[in-house]
């Protein structure tokens, strides 16, 4: 990292302190993707920001964990091999869930982001997407 990144998200991560720091403390965010790059990145991202992160292959990894009810944000890919992102949030709802879904995509299509964001998902994000971006869907999906 560069100093010019450093300084960037030293400034993305003091932003987001006023969110954090309010309730948020031990917030477990969960990153459902298949491609483990993404996962470690997005992982990545949210530890520095001072948040648990768990990672998951799989929706149905997720679906089979103890961390779907201590997720405070669900950050998950649109098209996975198994369960989709989308069918993911119908099952989650399906159970009572309420939680904040935010949704990452390398194909973006204009119906499926209609259908997720109508029940309820707070972000749709087309990859790739930069840091700030991330932090700010996160800042909405904790507030809410």
């Amino acid at each position: 990292m560069h100093r010019g990144q450093i300084l960037s998200h030293c400034l993305l991560v003091t932003q987001f302190e006023a969110v954090k720091t309010k309730s948020w403390c031990g917030a477990v965010i969960s990153i459902v993707d298949d491609d483990s790059s993404v996962r470690e990145a997005m992982s990545g991202l949210v530890r520095s920001l001072g948040f648990d992160a768990a990672t998951f292959s799989s929706a149905e990894d997720f679906l089979q964990s103890d961390q779907v009810d201590e997720t405070s944000c669900l950050i998950t890919d649109v098209q996975m091999p198994g369960l989709s992102g989308v069918e993911l949030q119908s099952h989650l709802i399906s159970r009572g869930s309420v939680v904040p879904i935010i949704f990452v995509t390398a194909s973006p299509e204009r119906r499926i982001e209609a259908q997720v964001r109508s029940a309820g998902a707070v972000a749709f994000l087309n990859k790739p997407f930069d840091d700030k971006t991330l932090i700010d869907c996160l800042n909405r999906a904790l507030a809410a």
